[in-house]
């Protein structure tokens, strides 16, 4: 679909990039993109809009808007969370009608309970905010949660100091529970 969409200028070494939650380094092209988080984006919209068929609509309109405007996003992984996001939300409110009918009847195609729709939503949501971050507070992220390190070997990796790790580490954990609870996330069920 996106074969021939431009290539995106290079920002910083790909290895430096984030891992977390299956985070993948900044794509170089739409079409990366959409292969790399197609389906974490569907299930993020589906635990939004609680339909699939709408959901895969709304993952297609965010991608079409992206495509138009590729070279002028600094941080596509983000916008694109934040664009299926904006589109899900508007969705609900321009078909309440249509939310209050599937709400009382699911859908036997979608099959989801209501509580992993809950984790995908939240699970897209902190996706979504980590895509947002800076690539630096995304990698103190990965070496400290995927990559399990202790905050002196993060310091010896990173240049910073032991205690400027843990402080940092400190505030952008907050900001994302502070971020979460703003979304409606409280816990890990969504």
């Amino acid at each position: 679909m996106f074969e021939n969409a431009p290539a995106r200028p290079h920002a910083a070494p790909l290895h430096v990039v984030a891992q977390v939650e299956g985070m993948k380094p900044n794509p170089q092209s739409i079409a990366q993109l959409f292969e790399a988080e197609e389906s974490a984006l569907l299930h993020f919209a589906i635990g939004i809009v609680r339909r699939r068929d709408v959901a895969e609509e709304i993952v297609q309109e965010a991608f079409l808007r992206l495509h138009r405007i590729w070279d002028q996003v600094g941080n596509p992984r983000g916008w694109i969370y934040r664009s299926i996001r904006n589109l899900a939300l508007n969705h609900l409110r321009d078909h309440p009608r249509e939310t209050e009918l599937a709400q009382d009847c699911p859908s036997p195609d979608e099959g989801l309970p209501r509580d992993v729709l809950g984790r995908s939503e939240a699970v897209g949501t902190v996706r979504m905010l980590l895509a947002e971050m800076p690539e630096d507070d995304r990698n103190l992220i990965r070496l400290k949660y995927l990559e399990d390190l202790k905050y002196q070997e993060i310091s010896r990796r990173t240049g910073l100091s032991v205690g400027n790790v843990g402080f940092r580490l400190h505030h952008l954990l907050k900001g994302l529970q502070d971020a979460l609870q703003r979304a409606g996330i409280e816990g890990s069920q969504g």
